[in-house]
């Protein structure tokens, strides 16, 4: 079994620069689901969209290529694939001479499947070619960050968590106030998150501090986002739920995990302004 402890975080690192698809290191999802009380059927459907700003490669006369790519590993995958490891094997097509962009996205394609042990969809595009994907998004929801609120708890509480008596009620809330932290290097992973629901009303002063209290807590993105959808629907009785959280990128990566109990529902990849 791949643990965390045992990947590339926060170990020194050789910089291989030619094509080494051995360098991904998966990491099994059902673990830290165990802890949340997730096995069986999963509570929702959803993907984790990952985001490259750091792709090269060599065209056959030895001339680098640029691009951007994005991958999308769907949430019923076996493994997770541990993101230091993910930029160690991206490095090493900088020296790798590949007839087209499509030979590349091809074999992006078959080596983040194997790792997931999922079917991955990867798209890779050159940088003349982007348009619309350099565009900053701004979520249509509500933010919940100027609440006047005390806070005392930083490590993830769902306790805090809390809904008010009234008719059920459909929202869409976002706050750009969630960190967490590396669950190996205890580096801070700095995202927004969206959370759209229709049920009981949740008390937004309780919800902007159950997002706080994420600010010591060190697990990876998915695994947060993750917690977050199962505490809500425990706490708050949600008839629907959908969870996004978009992070911000460390090493050419960004990472953003969505789950959803609607099974109609699929995000849009769109930048926030910190991405």
């Amino acid at each position: 079994m791949a643990l965390p402890e045992q990947s590339p975080l926060g170990k020194q690192s050789a910089y291989v620069d030619t094509y080494t698809p051995s360098l991904l290191f998966p990491i099994p999802r059902q673990d830290k689901r165990d802890e949340i009380g997730v096995s069986g059927d999963l509570p929702f459907q959803g993907v984790d969209i990952w985001n490259a700003y750091e792709l090269s490669w060599l065209n056959q006369r030895g001339k680098p290529v640029v691009a951007l790519a994005e991958f999308f590993i769907p949430a019923d995958s076996k493994n997770i694939i541990e993101s230091k490891s993910f930029k160690l094997y991206l490095n090493t097509f900088n020296q790798t001479r590949f007839a087209s962009a499509r030979d590349v996205q091809d074999r992006l394609t078959e080596d983040l499947s194997t790792a997931a042990q999922a079917p991955v969809k990867v798209t890779v595009v050159e940088l003349g070619q982007a348009g619309h994907s350099a565009d900053i998004y701004q979520w249509n929801a509500q933010c919940i960050d100027d609440l006047d609120i005390d806070v005392t708890q930083y490590h993830a509480d769902p306790s805090i968590l809390s809904i008010e008596d009234g008719e059920p009620v459909h929202e869409r809330l976002c706050s750009h106030l969630l960190k967490s932290n590396c669950l190996v290097t205890g580096q801070p992973d700095w995202g927004s998150v969206l959370i759209e629901y229709r049920g009981p009303k949740i008390n937004h002063d309780a919800l902007l501090a159950y997002l706080i209290s994420f600010r010591q807590h060190n697990e990876f993105h998915e695994q947060c986002v993750e917690r977050i959808f199962v505490d809500l629907m425990a706490q708050c009785d949600c008839q629907e739920l959908t969870v996004y959280a978009r992070y911000v990128r460390r090493g050419g990566l960004d990472i953003n995990p969505y789950r959803s109990n609607r099974p109609d529902a699929y995000p849009e990849n769109e930048r926030l302004v910190r991405q």
